[in-house]
């Protein structure tokens, strides 16, 4: 596996996410609460941390996890909230180690459609259906996993030209039209709550 990403908007972690399974699923994971440039730039700020040009499920597995959140929480931290980001990542990789023997890749290997690889990623620790979606997008638009029905089991975030999420995003005018869509759902989901509430109200 070797693509071409620019989700972190930085080469080294751009480059680390092209070529690691485990990296994009990790960055995937991360995506929440803070910039996408930021989580996604996670998996190779861990990886440098623990000494490492690529994240090892095996080892991250079995980290003292008192150790391995201080490693996440070491300024700049990984994420905003790094103790708890720290636990999902070593959940993720405990995951993959018993049901895929430490292969993230494994996950959408010889998957026979679509609607099989949501499952498998939304079984996955810290993947609800909406992340799960949008990975399976960006697995389809970037990594070349195509199963069939891959972009129906992805729903909105699979269509084609779409700019909803890091699956659409290729440099930094796709994130700049990503981020206007994200701000534009958060608007309209606050107007819709104002309106419901004065609704009540009356």
């Amino acid at each position: 596996m070797n693509h071409t990403i620019h989700l972190a908007q930085d080469p080294a972690a751009d480059a680390l996410l092209g070529r690691s399974p485990l990296a994009a699923l990790t960055g995937m994971l991360l995506d929440q609460q803070v910039p996408m440039e930021w989580a996604f730039s996670g998996p190779y700020t861990i990886a440098r941390r623990l000494g490492d040009d690529d994240l090892d499920a095996h080892r991250i597995a079995v980290e003292d996890p008192e150790a391995f959140a201080a490693l996440l929480s070491a300024k700049p931290a990984v994420h905003r909230y790094p103790g708890s980001m720290a636990k999902r990542v070593q959940q993720l990789c405990q995951y993959l180690v018993e049901h895929y023997d430490g292969d993230a890749a494994a996950v959408w290997r010889d998957v026979p459609s679509g609607k099989d690889l949501l499952a498998r990623l939304n079984a996955l620790p810290g993947f609800g259906r909406q992340k799960a979606q949008i990975f399976l997008a960006l697995l389809g638009k970037q990594y070349g996993v195509t199963p069939p029905g891959w972009r129906e089991a992805a729903g909105p975030y699979g269509e084609q030209g779409s700019h909803r999420s890091a699956a659409d995003i290729t440099g930094p005018e796709s994130l700049a039209k990503v981020r206007a869509f994200k701000q534009e759902a958060k608007r309209a989901a606050k107007a819709a709550k104002s309106a419901k509430q004065a609704e009540q109200a009356e």
